[in-house]
């Protein structure tokens, strides 16, 4: 069983910067996909990035100048660095690990089979 957990989310202001924490259990860390997720108030949640083992990254377009994702498999650690937030992107941040062995990256929740419980990002204008 994987177990997730997100850090970093806090209330910063429009322009700053919040580097998000993904911590995985597990020794088989290094061959998951793993995705961030962001639910905004009053919407459905939504795909941000995702990155395989391999290192290959998927953006969503609305971050993809932004936002950057890496992960340091010794670590079982995956990051999300979000530059010059906005409002808009306050939201609560979720980090998802698909285990399945795929390699293409897939932004449909369903894919992904364990989830962290969220942190809160909140972006004052």
């Amino acid at each position: 069983q994987v177990q997730l957990v997100e850090s970093g989310g806090g209330l910063v202001q429009a322009g700053d910067s919040l580097r998000l924490s993904c911590a995985a259990s597990g020794r088989t860390f290094s061959s998951y996909i793993m995705g961030w997720f962001r639910q905004a108030p009053g919407k459905e949640r939504e795909f941000v990035v995702a990155i395989s083992w391999t290192g290959g990254t998927r953006y969503a377009n609305s971050v993809k100048d932004r936002f950057t994702i890496s992960r340091d498999n010794a670590k079982n650690t995956v990051y999300l660095q979000m530059n010059n937030l906005k409002p808009e992107d306050t939201a609560v941040y979720y980090c998802a690990a698909d285990t399945s062995g795929r390699t293409l990256l897939v932004v449909r929740e369903y894919v992904y089979d364990y989830w962290g419980q969220g942190t809160q990002d909140t972006v004052s204008s």
